[in-house]
This record gives structure tokens, C-alpha cells and sequence, in this order.
């Protein structure tokens, strides 16, 4: 199913942490709701817990996205369950939860169109968190929607490595641990995500020259939209997925 997104005349619009820009990051109500919206693909980000749980969670700490303080690490997923996960956003949101990868993997069942970004976040056990999210995600079927993301070259290279799995790297400066040369990072990397300071039509010809998809992060208006489709960028991860939705549609442009 990811080999879709190969397409060069398509326009892949992914949300990024769910519907972002509406609905407090990371949470199942943000990847339904960005799903209804009609993005093709979802974001999202993974952390152990200390007793070894996958859970859905952006910053190493807790304290921006709940009502908690503390390195996500340092809690088991009974302790993170007891936070508050919407509250920080608006409080309607109050009551939302940290979600688990398997809770999000259960939503997705409804949804086999939909397309899986998988981050990775760096740090020391990134890797065991990467082999734990494959083995469930290969459990419920859904590896060929994936494509694994991390800013950790090595961790990059362990999922191409070991699992010869589709991987999202960012260009060099971006990377920990980035080898160059042939056999180096980018040479395990599917696609790159170029952040819109780094976007230009130079930039994407460079990468898709190396063999690599040029994806986009993140344009989250009309004048973002256009300039991304204008540097020839074929995914788009949006905060705000609505003006690439709707200007995809005008343009007739679909995965």
C-alpha cells in the first residue's frame, strides 16, 4: 500500500500528529478526526514507557502535552493512563489520555486505507522501541502501510537493515549519527522530510536525484501549500491539513 505514494503525479497529505492544528496532538480523537478530514496518511510518534509499553507521545517529558511533569521513560503506562492528555489544549479536551500504539493500531482496523508515518524518537532504547512497534504492527497486518521515521541514522539504519522496511530520514544536518558516502545513511532512507526553512526546488531535485522521495513538513497554509507543490514535494505532513486538502482537490490531484 505505501508503494502508492511512488506516484509523482499524486499529493500525499499526511497529518501530522493526528489533526494537530484542531485537536490536541497525539491523541486517538486527533487521528479519527484527521482521518474524517481525508488525510491519506497519519503521524505519529513512539516512546517506551518504564515497563516496556509502546505509547503515542512527542516529547520525552510529559510536560507540555498533560497535566504531569516527568520523562515519559520514568512512568509505567498504568501512571501515564492517570494524566490528562487534552486539558493543556482546550478544556473540551479534558479526560483525553495518553493512547497506547496498540489502542491506535485498534482504531486504524476501520480504517485499512489509511497510511502510517511511524516516528521513532530518538534516545537510548529508540531501538528496542522500533522493534517492539514492528512486531505489533506486523501483528495487526499493517506494515505495508508503513514507512518508519527517526532522526537517529542508526535507528534508520537498524530498521532498514534488519527488516528491510521503507525509512523516512531528513537531510544530513537534521540527523544524529549520519554517515555519508555510498552505503551510508541516505542510501538506507526511502524518502527524506525537508522542513519548509529547508524546502526549494534545488532541494528536492538533489534528494530525488540520490533516488529519494522529497517529502514536505510542515505547509500549513495556501501560500506554504502552493510553494511546496511549486519545489515539486509529493507528501505534505501538515499541522493543519485543510488548505492542502482543499487546494489538492481544486488541482484534481489525488494519491
Amino acid at each position: 500500500m505505501i508503494e502508492s505514494v511512488e506516484n509523482h503525479n499524486s499529493v500525499v497529505v499526511s497529518g501530522h500528529r493526528g489533526y494537530k492544528s484542531a485537536y490536541p496532538e497525539n491523541t486517538l480523537l486527533a487521528f479519527e478526526q484527521a482521518i474524517r478530514l481525508g488525510v491519506d496518511m497519519l503521524e505519529f510518534d513512539l516512546r517506551l514507557t518504564r515497563d516496556q509499553e509502546i505509547v503515542v507521545i512527542h516529547d520525552e517529558t510529559v510536560d507540555r502535552t498533560t497535566n504531569g511533569t516527568g520523562r515519559v521513560s520514568d512512568f509505567s503506562l498504568a501512571e501515564l493512563k492517570e494524566l490528562d492528555a487534552g486539558s493543556w489544549f482546550g478544556d473540551e479536551f479534558e479526560g483525553l489520555k495518553i493512547p497506547t500504539l496498540q489502542e491506535l493500531c485498534e482504531l486504524l482496523q476501520a480504517y485499512p486505507q489509511t497510511l502510517l508515518n511511524v516516528e521513532i524518537k530518538r534516545g537510548p532504547n529508540a531501538k528496542e522501541a522500533a522493534d517492539r512497534a514492528i512486531a505489533m504492527l506486523e501483528e495487526y497486518g499493517y506494515l505495508p502501510r508503513c514507512v518508519f521515521t527517526c532522526f537517529d541514522a542508526d535507528v534508520i539504519a537498524h530498521i532498514y537493515d534488519t527488516y528491510q522496511l521503507r525509512t523516512q530520514g531528513f537531510p544530513e544536518q537534521l540527523m544524529s549519527n549520519f554517515r555519508p558516502g555510498p552505503g551510508g545513511t541516505f542510501s538506507k532512507m526511502w524518502a527524506v522530510g525537508i522542513s519548509m526553512e529547508l524546502l526549494s526546488p534545488k532541494t528536492v531535485e538533489e534528494f530525488q536525484a540520490m533516488g529519494l522521495l522529497a517529502w514536505c513538513y510542515c505547509p500549513d497554509n495556501d501560500k506554504q501549500v502552493y510553494y511546496a507543490l511549486g519545489c515539486g514535494a509529493t507528501l505534505m505532513t501538515c499541522n493543519d491539513p485543510l488548505p492542502a486538502l482543499r487546494i489538492r482537490s481544486q488541482m484534481g490531484t489525488h494519491q
